[in-house]
């Protein structure tokens, strides 16, 4: 069942790489940003004022008069917040953002588990229910492209709705009183991947704009809104949305004031609860150290605790959410941890059976949680390269699922053509290219199982697909130096914009596994010696072996030395020559 791995050499334009280097970038770092679709200095220029104009973006500026609108008149607004990272810090810095425009403000999230994702009717009727004031003006963050009945419920109940989100929408919008969203068909921004936290930066940004044209604020009195940039980056980063320039801009900002430690309370406290050291803040610490604590509580609990710790400005406060949120990540950490060996122990026991094999992997059991079934996907996707869904149980004989999947397959597309097909199978579904989800009742689950598979068949004309691997190339034994990682680790990579990996041939010095599952390793090269870590593998590796990694700085016993952090590792055959040139 798993799939063959091929490794692709990234192809980098040499004339752009030399461009870039005679206008200053470091020779590496040309090369590398010219593989990465790089045109010219612009694109690594990173200061505030070349990020795209706030009135590019559609109805932006109708969005701002209308929320100046409601400050003056002191109307109460209630930010309506996705459960994910994205939406805590898009609603975090809404809450900051419009506070300090003297808004009366205060915010909701849905519950995932009951009123489920986006401004649906049931979340209005919690509103009218809960609220201790009820709102004038309800602004979705990350979320609300979607909610036609939501929004037509509210303004029954007398709420008006502006709609801030950056997810595809469908054939019919909301009818809001303005909806910023730049992937709406009629929207020219130049980038369309802005995150939800960066949709509603961009509406703060023409905000701002709007109380000065109205003489409430001038260049010496303005709110700084790049103090919410720490925010804007973690949200960005947590969301793996594409980082083109635009938002590579919003993200170097953030983490310049991280590691100048001018970040909120409550970031500052989630870096020391994961003992992460801000200094060094880089995207793969905010992506797999701080969002996955903040994402937690969306998981497993209720996601105001998150963003309660982003916005509170009592250092002891956040450290005190901080702990909680570190808490639940734990918690969720040992969830997926029984999910994925159960998942894993099915799968084993289907191969023995010699049973079909499709392409799409679908998982489920009775003792699984609805919160946790994404990251089980995610892991057997990267395990297995296919399509997978894992499902946890609902309500009134439903199971919920959530897909992941990979680039050869487009998941809701394939939902789209089984519901098609099967009309009466899902019950509901949505999502987009690489993340799904779905519900059916129980009893369908073989059902969809096969009719995946054939409306992936369909779709591709295969039900195995290849993982591959893009590298760098080979990274000359001169540049394998703490000074090289220490200048990749500063730059700003992610999605769309992948980290470096390199490949080259290594003689495989020594080996040894520590803590039953990382394989610690001494590789040498050109008479050079060099530590390094496959984390999550532990089966040993031929004394010849080509090698993908990534370049890192390690530091042990006040010992600063570079260490490869080992991605794939095949044996190496000399007498084939070196693939470390030919890939």
């Amino acid at each position: 069942m798993v799939a063959s791995v091929i490794i692709k050499q990234r192809q980098s334009n040499s004339d752009v790489s030399q461009q870039l280097e005679r206008n200053g970038i470091h020779p590496l770092l040309a090369r590398l940003f010219a593989a990465r679709g790089v045109k010219n200095t612009t694109q690594t220029d990173y200061r505030w004022g070349l990020l795209i104009h706030p009135t590019q973006l559609d109805q932006n500026q109708q969005a701002a008069i209308l929320l100046a609108d409601a400050i003056e008149q002191n109307k109460h607004i209630l930010i309506v917040a996705d459960y994910d990272c994205d939406g805590a810090t898009a609603c975090a810095v809404a809450i900051c953002g419009l506070r300090s425009m003297g808004a009366n403000v205060d915010f909701m999230v849905p519950n995932r588990f009951e009123t489920g994702y986006g401004l649906s009717p049931e979340v209005i009727d919690i509103i009218l229910q809960c609220s201790a004031e009820r709102p004038d003006l309800i602004v979705t963050v990350d979320n609300g492209i979607a909610s036609v009945p939501g929004v037509d419920y509210a303004k029954q109940h007398g709420i008006d709705v502006i709609i801030t989100d950056h997810h595809l929408p469908g054939d019919e919008l909301p009818d809001a009183l303005a909806i910023v969203n730049p992937n709406k068909a009629d929207c020219a921004f130049p980038s369309k991947n802005l995150a939800g936290v960066g949709v509603i930066y961009y509406l703060l940004m023409a905000l701002r704009a709007e109380f000065k044209q109205r003489g409430h604020f001038n260049e010496h009195n303005q709110p700084r809104l790049d103090t919410l940039a720490d925010l804007v980056a973690l949200g960005t980063v947590a969301d793996v949305v594409k980082l083109d320039a635009n938002n590579r801009i919003l993200v170097t900002r953030g983490l310049e004031r991280m590691r100048k430690g001018s970040m909120r309370p409550g970031i500052r406290a989630l870096f020391h609860v994961s003992g992460t050291d801000y200094k060094t803040a880089s995207t793969s610490d905010l992506g797999f150290r701080i969002g996955p604590r903040i994402n937690a509580a969306g998981r497993l609990a209720d996601m105001s605790i998150g963003i309660r710790c982003l916005i509170t400005d009592d250092e002891d406060e956040a450290m005190q959410l901080a702990e909680e949120l570190d808490k639940i990540n734990q918690q969720r950490r040992h969830i997926e941890h029984e999910m994925s060996e159960q998942a894993l122990e099915f799968l084993a026991i289907k191969e023995e059976q010699n049973a079909q094999s499709f392409a799409a992997i679908c998982v489920y059991e009775d003792n699984w949680h609805q919160g946790v079934v994404g990251i089980v996907a995610s892991r057997l996707k990267e395990k297995f390269w296919r399509p997978v869904f894992a499902f946890a149980p609902g309500e009134d004989g439903e199971i919920r699922g959530s897909g992941r999947s990979v680039p050869d397959v487009h998941l809701r597309d394939a939902l789209d053509l089984v519901s098609k097909r099967h009309p009466d199978l899902i019950l509901k579904f949505g999502g987009h290219a690489m993340a799904a989800g779905l519900s059916l009742h129980k009893d369908g689950l073989d059902k969809f199982q096969q009719a995946l598979h054939d409306a992936i068949v369909t779709m591709t004309g295969k039900s195995n697909f290849d993982s591959i691997i893009e590298t760098d190339g080979s990274l000359p034994s001169s540049q394998a130096t703490t000074r090289t990682a220490n200048l990749l680790e500063e730059q700003v990579w992610g999605a769309g914009f992948p980290p470096p990996t390199f490949s080259d041939v290594f003689l495989v010095r020594s080996q040894r596994i520590l803590k039953d599952k990382h394989l610690k390793l001494q590789l040498e090269k050109d008479q050079l010696v060099y530590d390094a870590i496959w984390f999550n593998h532990n089966e040993p590796l031929a004394d010849m072996a080509h090698i993908v990694y990534e370049l890192k700085v390690n530091e042990w016993n006040g010992q600063v030395n570079v260490q490869f952090l080992v991605r794939h590792a095949e044996a190496f055959d000399p007498t084939q020559g070196d693939l470390s040139k030919s890939i």
